[in-house]
């Protein structure tokens, strides 16, 4: 069936225009930016560079992702090469990705709700269009303790942090999905000045070799993501959506221009797409377009907006 070229899957966030609303999650392409502007040729809305902390870090000892049946379980533990050098390497991803108009979102990650702001500020040198706050990484608590994203309190005293440090740009918030009551965080961060919340991170898993009797990765747990997390972060976004009014990133298991549409209509504005290009390969951003136009076409829907919180 021959698409329809009135359907518009273009969206807004907040003040953010993006030609479609499918976003690269953090850390799925790193920080380069000939991989990040293949990423926008290939067909993505934005794309959002991979979490950089105050120094540069190594991450965890291979192995660090397996494939298991319902997903995938990672541990890369947050590599970096430290925000100074994340300047140089977002500068030059702004330039090769301003003539497809394509955003640049930052990431950044840190130990304390001070040296968030402090990071935050340094990044911004970058010129970011947004700055993801990744306040619940799972795969790093020998390190940094417990993720700020755990407690409602620690998740808005670093939203404040990065709010301070950075005035003039638009920050997301990225939370955790194993917590009590995500709404009750969502809410604290928004409070706090988040201008988009970005729900959710992996959750924390375990695979085991029965044969080695050990855990797969050098890390013993990781976290999940692929299937097996879709339906945890529709659950998520929705929750969310019912206790805040800002944009929502939906991230965790899209796969298909299906899995955007459940996404969209559990509140999300945008979607992220990470694990896809392991299940789909470099063709996922134009594969799940093309499916959410179809999906569009077949149902009447002119306007991508309007599938957002259809099924709240």
């Amino acid at each position: 069936m021959a698409l329809c070229s009135d359907r518009n899957i273009s969206i807004h966030l907040g003040d953010i225009l993006l030609r479609n609303p499918l976003v690269l999650a953090s850390g799925v392409m790193g920080t380069s930016p000939t991989l990040l502007e293949r990423i926008a040729l290939a067909g993505a809305g934005a794309v959002t560079a991979k979490s950089c902390g105050p120094s540069p870090r190594e991450g965890h000892p291979n192995p660090v992702m397996v494939a298991w049946e319902h997903g995938l379980l990672n541990a890369i533990g947050l590599t970096n090469p430290g925000a100074a050098e994340e300047v140089n390497l977002l500068i030059e991803t702004k330039r090769l990705l301003k003539p497809l108009q394509v955003p640049v979102f930052a990431s950044i990650f840190a130990g304390t709700e001070d040296e968030f702001g402090r990071v935050a500020s340094l990044v911004a040198e970058g010129e970011p269009d947004l700055i993801e706050v990744n306040i619940s990484c799972p795969n790093v608590h020998d390190d940094f303790g417990l993720p700020f994203a755990a407690d409602a309190k620690s998740a808005a005293g670093v939203t404040r942090s990065v709010k301070a440090a950075v005035p003039g740009i638009p920050i997301a918030v990225k939370l955790a999905p194993n917590v009590p009551d995500i709404g009750r965080i969502a809410r604290s961060v928004v409070d706090a000045g988040a201008d988009v919340l970005t729900a959710i991170n992996t959750m924390p898993g375990m695979v085991i070799d029965v044969n080695a009797a050990q855990p797969v990765l050098h890390n013993r747990t990781g976290g999940i993501s692929g299937p097996a997390l879709k339906p945890i972060a529709l659950r998520c976004v929705a929750e969310i959506a019912k206790h805040v009014d800002v944009p929502i990133i939906g991230t965790g298991g899209v796969l298909t221009g299906q899995d955007a549409v459940a996404m969209l209509m559990a509140g999300a504005t945008a979607v992220g797409v990470g694990s896809a290009f392991w299940y789909r390969g470099a063709d996922a951003f134009k594969l799940i377009n093309e499916e959410l136009k179809a999906y569009m076409q077949v149902n009447g829907i002119h306007a991508v907006k309007d599938l957002v919180g259809r099924a709240l």
